[in-house]
């Protein structure tokens, strides 16, 4: 995914009041051997990239004034209660560096699985992202969680997910809990009633 921008000379809070106010959106790119360097970028495009999901945990490519680096969007800053994207942070990715990403998760055939199908139990999603580190190359858009098996009661952990090649989840303090199919509460209760009348 492509991304323009260019360098900004001006800094502090009136030069990026300014900018704003022209529909630019300030930003910076650090990492790597160079200096950080001050960006604009066209707060629309800008805008309207940060509502895909692939813009958040991809490789883009950013131009700046010609010149294309490797980056990741690590930060962004949006206006308490207006559609304004205040500040864009980039990272730039060395290709032979392993990075620490965030990626979603893509949860498919709810609709088949034995809790869904022959319990009616209800799956949660208890995590929406997972934590992985692996060299910018095989940098996964997303990771599906594949509900088929998940049957009542029985949850999903991070370490039954199937990862592509070369990705390794990063779990802090143990085996985190993807998704879980608990039966509802008003389910459970009509089975027990029904067993207390045949007694």
């Amino acid at each position: 995914m492509k991304v323009i921008a260019f360098a900004r000379k001006e800094q502090g809070t009136g030069a990026s009041r300014r900018l704003r106010n022209a529909g630019q959106t300030p930003g910076i790119i650090y990492g790597g051997t160079e200096a950080p360097v001050a960006i604009t970028l066209d707060h629309n495009a800008l805008y309207h990239a940060l509502k895909k999901e692939v813009f958040h945990s991809s490789i883009l490519d950013l131009e700046v004034d010609g010149k294309v680096e490797k980056v990741l969007l690590r930060d962004f800053q949006v206006h308490a209660y207006k559609q304004l994207v205040l500040h864009a942070d980039f990272q730039r990715v060395d290709p032979n560096k392993e990075i620490h990403v965030k990626v979603p998760l893509h949860f498919v055939n709810a609709d088949v699985s034995p809790a869904v199908k022959t319990s009616g139990a209800v799956i949660s999603h208890v995590a929406v992202e997972l934590d992985v580190s692996c060299l910018p190359a095989n940098l996964p858009e997303f990771v599906e969680v594949d509900l088929s098996k998940l049957e009542a009661g029985q949850s999903i952990h991070a370490s039954g997910l199937k990862l592509p090649k070369g990705v390794t989840a990063v779990v802090h303090g143990g085996d985190i809990t993807i998704a879980i199919a608990t039966v509802p509460a008003g389910a459970v209760s009509a089975e027990a009633e029904a067993g207390t009348e045949a007694k």
